[in-house]
């Protein structure tokens, strides 16, 4: 088999001033005879290596030939950047035919790095018939999935450079499923978030340098949410602002639902709730007017029960949080267990931790008992007992599911004064006076830290009392029982001034 380079004369230049080692390569084409037509020149060439060095040694380009506007027209196929070196050895080595009968042979091979030989020669097969096309899109996908499970994300990422020339040859929307099918795979390996955020960077620059508006928006869609994960707040709010006037435009509403979403997730993560809430209603409104997948609404309810539970609206956030439980529950995403989280964790809000053991031990429940589960089954039987003890405890054994999730870490604060607050009130109960320094004592936490606390709960009429600092005691009053009588006897009364109001009223018209 001969394989033919064409490069373009500008380019060649250009690596010879500034040694690039990447001439524009063009694979493909059957020709004879080398041609020159403007400035494009064609090599045939039966050692293609010879070419490659030469190019290396930067050795002046062909002479220069008449082509004819049809061939030339069949020149402007496939083009890839690549270093010559690298053209050279894959060059060398000999494809195979993108037959079902090559996959077949990577799928019994007896390693998976023999499997990954096999399908990248078929890839390297010049022909672009339909079938050929069609074996080669089934190669891409068993490769990409070899390569997930290998945890070949560098490869994974040359993959996409490499298989640009096959793009040129497939619709649109088959280059944009492989594109974010490769990027998803990426995804899977753990420790990749540079290299998703860097991909996506160099296919955003591809997409639009190619014209390809719908991939691109979504590839910045999918940066946007990795600049997210990666707390640089202020790229991703730049990105996402572009790009929602963009596709407003377009009218793209399954997208614009993604990037509202986005946007709600970002406004919430730099505590903007007035924006935040504003960004999610903007992704209700256009949810409403088109079909959403039950993943995608399962979202929506997520991150609007997050939104109440901001608000300390807990019961209408458990209502959310059951929603989008139910639904990630019945696609089985991993989501779920966060949602089934936050529905306990908004029944201990309310001071229903009763109800967790109930919720736990449902049919629902019981499939996602774990770690997470447990964390906050501890943290309710503290709120039950009301034991600060038990809750430090819980924090301790259960720090990556309660302190390092956000959400929960947002509330944590709020639960410790309510917990550190029914605490309080069940040692005084016993007493009508008592030293402050006893109480600090048997909670175990330091004079001045109690002292300020019941302060703040005096003023805040928890329990009616106060505090005898000469002599370090804290005094506490019996709850005054208020008569019936009293209120009744006030409402008679403004209800009588009503009467007779009226009445003058009444007297003065017909005086008048």
């Amino acid at each position: 088999m001969k394989y033919r380079i064409i490069f373009a004369k500008n380019d060649l230049n250009k690596y010879k001033k500034k040694i690039l080692g990447t001439p524009l390569l063009f694979f493909l084409l059957k020709q004879e005879k080398p041609f020159f037509h403007r400035n494009v020149s064609f090599v045939p060439s039966a050692n293609p290596s010879t070419v490659a060095a030469a190019l290396a040694r930067r050795r002046p380009p062909p002479r220069r030939l008449s082509c004819s506007p049809a061939l030339l027209a069949r020149c402007r196929g496939v083009r890839i950047r690549a270093l010559a070196a690298t053209m050279s050895s894959s060059m060398q080595s000999s494809y195979l035919p993108a037959t079902t009968e090559s996959i077949a042979k990577a799928q019994e091979a007896k390693d998976a790095s023999e499997s990954i030989s096999i399908l990248y020669r078929v890839l390297e097969d010049p022909s672009s018939s339909a079938d050929a096309l069609r074996v080669k899109e089934l190669a891409i996908t068993n490769l990409t999935n070899y390569l997930t499970k290998e945890n070949r994300a560098e490869d994974l990422r040359n993959l996409l450079t490499q298989l640009r020339p096959f793009f040129a040859l497939i619709p649109k929307a088959k280059t944009a499923k492989i594109v974010r099918g490769i990027i998803d795979a990426v995804a899977k390996i753990p420790g990749t978030s540079e290299l998703q955020i860097s991909l996506c960077k160099e296919m955003v620059e591809w997409t639009r340098a190619e014209k390809r508006t719908f991939l691109r928006q979504r590839v910045e869609a999918r940066l946007a949410a990795l600049l997210l994960e990666n707390q640089e707040y202020t790229e991703a709010l730049t990105l996402l602002s572009g790009l929602i006037k963009e596709v407003r435009r377009l009218d793209d509403k399954l997208l614009l639902v993604d990037i509202d979403l986005l946007e709600s997730k970002l406004h919430f993560s730099l505590r903007n709730l007035p924006k935040a809430k504003a960004s999610l209603t903007a992704a209700r409104t256009a949810a409403n007017a088109i079909y959403v997948p039950p993943s995608q609404q399962g979202t929506i309810d997520l991150q609007s029960g997050i939104l109440h539970a901001e608000e300390k609206d807990y019961k209408t956030a458990y209502s959310y949080f059951f929603e989008a439980f139910e639904a990630f529950s019945s696609l089985e995403d991993p989501r779920a267990i966060f949602s089934l989280k936050y529905m306990l964790l908004c029944k201990i809000m309310v001071n229903q931790a009763d109800d967790v053991a109930g919720i736990i031990s449902s049919k629902a429940g019981l499939k996602y008992l774990g770690p997470d589960v447990d964390a906050m089954k501890a943290v309710a039987d503290a709120y039950s007992k009301r034991s600060l003890k038990y809750f430090e405890t819980a924090l301790q054994n259960y720090k990556s599911q309660l302190e390092d999730d956000p959400i929960v870490h947002r509330h944590l604060s709020s639960l410790y004064d309510t917990l550190l607050e029914q605490n309080l009130c069940r040692l005084i109960e016993p007493y009508s006076r008592v030293e402050i320094a006893h109480i600090a004592e048997m909670i175990e936490l330091p004079i001045n830290h109690v002292e300020k606390k019941l302060s703040q709960m005096i003023l805040d009429k928890k329990f009616a009392g106060t505090l005898d600092q000469g002599a370090g005691c804290l005094i506490i009053f019996e709850d005054a029982k208020t008569e019936e009588i009293f209120p009744a006897t006030l409402e008679t009364i403004t209800n009588v001034g009503k009467v007779v109001d009226s009445l003058y009223m009444r007297s003065a018209k017909i005086m008048a």
